[in-house]
């Protein structure tokens, strides 16, 4: 713009002049200041340390009567009487149920009615013959004769053989119409009640459960049966002093009192399942298992002298990948790869991506970004640390610590 025409407008020139040192002001006072950081994020960690863990393998397993015996009766008849209460614990020889004994009472009286005729007919059949044996001496009697009175005493003494058999089995007969427990047990419900008929050898009129020892049944596969061998130097063996520790874990979660033992191992695989039985007897004191009953066996399968141990809360999964938080120096949250073991039940062994000493995140983790600074305290939890694992159920404490 020509010189000429500014002096005509002097109050533009101001402005000008003005809006440069205004733009230079913001300019260099914009540059001085830097973005507002965003305050430490509150986590909870635990410092990685070392530790014994056994891992361990979980077995479905179900409970099962040392005996179970299916009562039914020898005779047939009305059931007269119940003696013993369903459930009711019973013992050998305790009287359980009544049959109608009148029918086997006669059939006893006739049989020895029976029997003291048979005996009568041999003594007389001895008499006779002991008549006759001496006429025969001086051939007053024919062979013949002789024969036939011999002949029939072999027959009346047979007769009363036939006829004390008859006794002895109507005397059983009478004996079966009651009925007594085989062993020391529970009964089951009864089947039939007072004033049904039964018949012998087929109606079911109740079971009785033996109740100590009790069984416990499970299966563990072939790669499992030669893993243990492994371990052992040796194949399984019930009498063995040295044999696998087992537990027995209830349907609430419990861990039964009384270790189990082995008891039975199946000595061929099953083709189909490609698995083999296995037996572990417990004592059962207290009568709190019963047969049928669904438990866990926990079967110690690995020992770690130095594992690292993470709670699962911890491990983020991304696409198959699992990822841990891990405070640095500079107490800022770093995402780190890692592979994880054994599953422990709340926890989860590392197995490689991992160093003692470093400072996991568990709690918080939600929170944060590569880089975010983070505020670190020890975890605190309500379990303290144990040294078993298991890879389905059991529970690890966790080492706790702050970032240096």
């Amino acid at each position: 713009m020509p010189s000429g025409k500014l002096t005509q407008y002097p109050h533009r020139q101001a402005g000008a002049a003005y809006c440069i040192a205004l733009i230079g002001l913001l300019s260099s006072g914009g540059c001085s200041k830097t973005a507002p950081t965003s305050p430490p994020v509150d986590v909870a960690v635990i410092t990685m340390v070392p530790r014994a863990a056994t891992v361990t393998e979980d077995h479905v397993a179900q409970t099962e009567a040392r005996n179970a015996i299916e009562i039914r009766p020898r005779v047939g008849g009305l059931l007269e009487k119940q003696n013993a209460v369903d459930g009711q614990r019973v013992q050998q020889g305790q009287l359980l149920f009544v049959i109608d004994s009148q029918p086997y009472i006669a059939a006893l009286a006739q049989a020895e009615a029976a029997l003291a005729q048979a005996r009568a007919a041999r003594d007389q059949s001895e008499r006779d013959l002991g008549r006759v044996k001496p006429l025969l001496a001086i051939d007053a009697v024919s062979q013949q004769d002789y024969d036939a009175a011999v002949a029939k005493q072999d027959a009346n003494r047979a007769s009363v053989e036939a006829a004390q058999a008859a006794v002895k089995t109507a005397q059983l007969n009478l004996g079966y119409t009651s009925i007594q427990s085989p062993i020391d047990g529970v009964m089951a419900r009864a089947q039939i009640k007072v004033g049904g008929l039964v018949t012998a050898y087929s109606t079911l009129l109740t079971t009785v459960y033996s109740i100590d020892p009790m069984y416990v049944n499970f299966s563990i596969s072939e790669q499992r049966l030669l893993s243990m061998q492994n371990q052992l130097g040796r194949a399984p063996d019930q009498d063995s002093k040295t044999a696998p520790l087992f537990k027995l874990m209830l349907a609430d979660g419990s861990e039964y009192a009384e270790a189990p033992k082995l008891n039975f191992i199946d000595p061929a695989v099953n083709q189909s399942t490609g698995t083999l039985a296995v037996r572990l007897e417990v004592p059962n004191p207290k009568h709190l298992l019963r047969a049928g009953q669904f438990a866990r066996i926990v079967v110690a399968s690995q020992q770690l002298n130095d594992a690292l141990v993470v709670p699962q809360r911890a491990v983020q999964d991304l696409q198959g990948n699992n990822y841990l938080w891990v405070i640095d120096s500079e107490h800022k949250a770093q995402n780190r790869a890692v592979e994880m073991g054994a599953r422990v039940g709340n926890d989860w062994i590392v197995a490689s991506g991992l160093k003692a000493g470093e400072v996991v995140v568990v709690d918080g983790v939600q929170k944060l970004k590569p880089g975010t600074p983070v505020n670190a305290q020890p975890l605190v939890e309500p379990n303290t640390a144990t040294n078993t694992t298991t890879k389905a159920a059991t529970n690890t404490g966790n080492a706790t610590g702050a970032p240096p």
